[in-house]
């Protein structure tokens, strides 16, 4: 807790911006921070205690700026498990949020499709997970300012905000769909083997990240929106090998798509939640 408080106060030093909502972009996905103005832009490494994002295709910046009058915190990047942090590590950013005033948390990541209706280059709406990373960032003592010992995870994922992200699309002629998304600890690709075990169970998607952040968000009370982007078929449902080249190729594809998805939707989750 020392950590986090230090961090917020050295974030509150050198802006006077209060977020009201949080954006955490995926790998190839930082498109969207651009559209921030009077920003304050400030490299992870430069900020104490948080960690560095050292996979391809995350930035890692904190941008605090706005999205015309709503004020917004962009992290262009994450850290993930399979950096070699731990999982109260990879939620720290999410918690600083938290602490500066954010309500609600818009998370974006780049999946693997294993829903054969989906395609390369889909938004999917989030509609729940399956943990199978083996790590929790609740694990161990309890911090009850941040949240309760045993929060309720039944819907992790905000059906309202949901609900406004497919009108949202809709008025932007943006296609959208909903799955579940299966959170494996990576960094290797599944196996054929496992992609079939994960649609038996209900996965419709796969990535190595967002879980950990939604359990931390949830845990602090924010409202939690998550929107995967489909940058490959799973092994075993396309031909070919798996690349992070084809991951970052379909992020660069999309980035306009969902920069305007949000630009537009972003307001509106504010809305919704100050009005809750």
């Amino acid at each position: 807790m020392k950590e986090l408080e230090e961090t917020v106060g050295w974030l509150r030093a050198r802006t006077s911006v209060s977020p009201r909502v949080g954006v955490v972009l995926g790998s190839g996905l930082g498109g969207f921070a651009s559209r921030l103005t009077d920003c304050v832009d400030i490299p992870y490494e430069a900020i104490p205690h948080w960690p560095v994002s050292t996979a391809e295709g995350h930035a890692g910046r904190l941008i605090l700026g706005r999205l015309r009058e709503l004020p917004v915190a962009v992290m262009a990047g994450r850290a993930h498990l399979y950096e070699g942090y731990r999982p109260d590590q990879v939620v720290f950013g999410v918690r600083v949020l938290g602490r500066l005033g954010v309500r609600a948390l818009v998370l974006t990541n780049a999946a693997g499709g294993i829903n054969p209706a989906f395609q390369r280059g889909l938004l999917v709406l989030i509609s729940d997970h399956i943990n199978l990373q083996g790590a929790n960032p609740l694990v161990g003592p309890n911090e009850e300012s941040l949240g309760p010992r045993f929060p309720d995870m039944t819907e992790a994922y905000s059906a309202r905000l949901r609900q406004i992200a497919r009108e949202t699309a809709a008025e932007l002629g943006i296609p959208v769909a909903e799955g579940v998304y299966a959170a494996m600890l990576g960094p290797s690709y599944e196996t054929p083997a496992e992609i079939r075990f994960l649609r038996t169970i209900g996965a419709d998607l796969v990535g190595m990240s967002t879980v950990p952040e939604v359990i931390a968000a949830r845990h602090m009370g924010l409202s939690v929106l998550a929107i995967s982007c489909v940058t490959n078929m799973a092994a075993g449902l396309a031909p070919g090998p798996l690349s992070h080249r084809e991951v970052l190729e379909t992020g660069e594809m999309v980035r306009d798509r969902l920069s305007r998805l949000l630009e537009a939707l972003l307001p509106r989750v504010a809305a919704e939640v100050a009005g809750s």
